[in-house]
């Protein structure tokens, strides 16, 4: 596979920014599903367009960029032609500080960039210039609105949640909420303004990535062990919510990695498509 891919977390934009990457190259597949994280995505196309489709949303070919909105279904990505993008990853709570809009309004969805990011088509264009992560990784800096979205009790009550459920996928929501002074509804409201997402979403998405991030796909897999160390004690429970996130079985995602991937490529969450 003639693919390069670079991809780092920049020190300084940490609270907003869960990763920064670079891709150029074809990939040995016609297209992927990749499982949602909770976050929202941009991507600056470079190169040839990109076909993406969110959840059972239409497809959107997009020529210049696409952003994903938080989603809990996968995405469906197709390179037509070859992959050169730039892409940003946010936190959960990272959404309006790194593009300066509510995620709410994008959840679930694919959207043309240069529409919801004014600042897309610049970026790209020196993007094309400069080439590199470190132009991506400066461009943000002076852009992103973090001491404005920091005063926000808000935002820091749902960074305090997230890390929560990030460490704890099966904390009651009830529990989290009494113990940052809020009533359940509260939090859920808030939670779903500043992430886009609902708590209970999220510690969903982030339990099946938990099992993702633990699966030797070369290896014999233990289903029932996994499913019931991150809280599913029914089989057909545990399958139902593995094929939303991925959407495809367990046994059909370990096939599809193993099918189109070495170990050394093999990365949780994608599910190449022949």
């Amino acid at each position: 596979m003639e693919f390069a891919y670079e991809s780092r977390r920049p020190p300084a934009l940490a609270r907003y920014v869960e990763s920064i990457w670079y891709a150029r190259g074809r990939i040995d597949y016609q297209r992927e599903r990749i499982a949602p994280t909770g976050s929202t995505v941009a991507v600056l196309v470079l190169g040839d367009p990109i076909r993406v489709t969110a959840g059972d949303g239409p497809p959107l070919v997009a020529r210049n960029g696409f952003l994903l909105g938080p989603h809990d279904r996968p995405i469906v990505n197709e390179p037509l032609g070859e992959t050169h993008c730039f892409g940003v990853v946010t936190t959960p709570v990272g959404c309006r500080a790194v593009f300066g809009f509510r995620p709410f309004p994008v959840r679930g969805k694919a959207v043309d960039l240069d529409a919801v990011w004014p600042a897309a088509a610049a970026l790209r264009r020196d993007l094309l210039v400069a080439g590199k992560l470190d132009a991506l990784e400066r461009a943000l800096s002076s852009d992103v609105a973090g001491d404005q979205v920091a005063r926000c009790l808000a935002v820091t009550r749902c960074e305090t949640a997230v890390a929560a459920l990030e460490n704890d996928p099966l904390r009651p929501i009830a529990e989290l909420a009494a113990e940052l002074g809020v009533s359940h509804g509260h939090l859920d409201r808030e939670f779903t303004e500043v992430v886009g997402l609902s708590p209970r979403t999220l510690s969903r998405i982030l339990r099946v990535r938990a099992v993702l991030a633990a699966i030797d796909v070369f290896a014999p897999v233990p289903w029932t062990s996994l499913a019931s160390a991150y809280g599913w004690f029914d089989q057909s429970h545990f399958i139902r919510d593995f094929r939303r996130h991925t959407g495809v079985t367990p046994s059909q995602y370990v096939a599809a990695q193993r099918a189109a991937f070495t170990r050394e490529q093999a990365s949780p969450g994608f599910v190449p498509e022949m």
